[in-house]
């Protein structure tokens, strides 16, 4: 009863975290606009640069001046989190066939762990990029929703890592 119970909550949270991703890299490829500015105005420095011109002098350098090399970016973000959003559902099939006993559970494991790494890599590397472009000055409700994604993520994976040291 334990397994099954175990098994249960690893599918529902690596498929909450497909689920999530899922919407976003939907918005992402359906509507890019309503991402894209403001991964641009990261980029570009803007918010920093308008309103604390003292403190971008010093990091100006890093700017991304140019709205080709900032829109090839963006397609590299979002070709990234539609394949995470693929392994995360994944992972979560293959949970699902582990638990009607038709795959492997170490299988099943490896798979879904790749899901939530890729989930937190993404999450891990918008902290860092935005560390690079300061965007703590005029982002932060970004920088926080990476940092609790990122929390989600690790989550996520020690589950994971727990459940396979215990088979």
């Amino acid at each position: 009863m334990l397994e099954t119970v175990f098994m249960l909550v690893l599918i529902v949270n690596v498929g909450a975290l497909a689920a999530w991703l899922s919407v976003g890299a939907f918005e992402n490829v359906v509507h890019p606009y309503l991402n894209e500015t403001y991964t641009g105005e990261v980029m570009d420095m803007l918010r920093m640069r308008e309103d604390y011109p003292d403190a971008y002098r010093h990091v100006a350098y890093r700017r991304v001046r140019s709205p080709r090399v900032r829109k090839l970016l963006f397609r590299f973000i979002v070709a990234w989190e539609v394949t995470a959003t693929l392994l995360l559902w994944a992972g979560t099939a293959c949970l699902v066939m582990a638990a009607l006993g038709t795959l492997a559970i170490d299988t099943a494991l490896a798979m879904a762990m790749l899901g939530v790494l890729a989930f937190t890599a993404t999450w891990c590397g918008f902290l860092v990029v935005g560390n690079w472009f300061c965007y703590w000055f005029g982002h932060e409700g970004g920088q926080n929703t990476h940092f609790q994604m990122t929390l989600w993520g690790l989550a996520n994976m020690l589950m994971l890592m727990a459940t396979a040291l215990a088979i």
